[in-house]
């Protein structure tokens, strides 16, 4: 119906606009992720002292920024009416030296079609790309720890 409100996808967020993802320690290096319905087996690899029966939660971080780039590319190619045949995006970390942490992400997008058919969507696209912009943006993040049962304490 025109100028009615579009429904927010239940796949985003909860009720009140917050992701919530909870870890539980299986063995080893390995967890376990649920997330919605959804559930997600996280571990390092033997050479870590890992499973490997599941990727590494850097490897989700890389997943999480190619699957969002990837379908920002999408939505704003159909915004125009635009197809991307094998539309393919992945996402190469660099380590920031010696530090625990990655200091480049390297974002690259392959289309079957003409470079200069698609390529000036990869700035828009960009834009709406929660990940990339949560990112690019900082992002506090805050530690909390909380006794088993205190929810219930009151």
């Amino acid at each position: 119906v025109p100028g009615a409100p579009r429904p927010r996808p239940a796949s985003r967020m909860s009720d009140d606009g917050r992701i919530r993802a909870r870890a539980v320690w299986r063995r080893g290096w390995a967890t376990d992720v649920h997330i919605r319905h959804h559930l997600i087996r996280v571990d390092e690899p033997p050479s870590e002292g890992g499973g490997d029966t599941g990727p590494m939660p850097t490897e989700l971080l890389c997943a999480a920024l190619a699957s969002c780039f990837c379908l920002a590319l999408r939505w704003v190619a159909a915004k125009r009416d635009l197809e991307l045949p094998g539309l393919e995006v992945s996402v190469r970390a660099d380590r920031a030296g010696t530090e625990p942490r990655y200091g480049r992400l390297v974002v690259e997008a392959q289309v079957a079609l003409p470079l200069d058919r698609w390529e000036p969507l990869m700035a828009r696209a960009a834009r709406v790309c929660w990940v990339s912009n949560t990112m690019a943006g900082g992002v506090d993040v805050e530690y909390v720890a909380t006794e088993v049962n205190a929810r219930f304490q009151e």
